[in-house]
């Protein structure tokens, strides 16, 4: 069956989407009631697994605008975040906690590009793809978020550095831009 051959795939896009093993489980729903629906509309122009992580990640960012807005609280200094990340294997867990708590701040369309290319390490170009932009306008929402992010996150660079392996993966982005550098717009 199609959908428990990209089930994996699909099912990891929703969850770092929204967040929520919950949330993404219905997202993961209704974008199967929804190819399901729409299977007779696919015409080919992309592979079907673009057209269904397509479906997912509007899916996904659709149960995102629908929620009620929740506020994040963080330091105003993100100094203040440095001395409380002590890398160990006890961490991952607090790892991923700090990075899904600063991916809630982006906006949905900025996540989505990060989740897809940085976290789950997609090509830009499919990306562009399910996401119905242009390969520049992944770029420009990848580096967007990544500088929202950087401040946040910075604690977590010395673990990075080290070459430990976080929640978040230790990959480089897939358009060769590092959240250092930033990246075209």
């Amino acid at each position: 069956m199609l959908f428990s051959r990209h089930s994996g795939r699909l099912w990891a896009v929703a969850l770092r989407t929204v967040g929520d093993p919950e949330d993404a489980a219905d997202a993961l729903q209704e974008a199967m009631i929804s190819a399901f629906r729409r299977a007779g509309d696919f015409r080919g122009d992309s592979a079907v697994s673009t057209w269904l992580h397509r479906i997912v990640v509007n899916a996904a960012v659709d149960r995102l605008r629908r929620r009620p807005t929740r506020t994040v609280s963080w330091p105003s200094d993100p100094d203040e975040l440095e001395p409380f990340f002590t890398p160990g294997p006890a961490d991952v867990t607090e790892t991923r906690l700090d990075v899904d708590a600063a991916l809630r701040m982006l906006p949905p369309q900025q996540r989505a590009a990060l989740v897809l290319v940085d976290m789950l390490g997609y090509p830009v170009a499919e990306v562009a793809a399910i996401l119905g932009v242009s390969q520049g306008t992944v770029k420009s929402r990848c580096a967007r978020g990544r500088a929202r992010l950087l401040p946040y996150l910075s604690h977590l660079r010395g673990s990075l550095q080290r070459g430990d392996s976080p929640a978040a993966g230790n990959q480089p982005a897939a358009d060769g831009v590092s959240p250092e550098q930033g990246g075209g717009g």
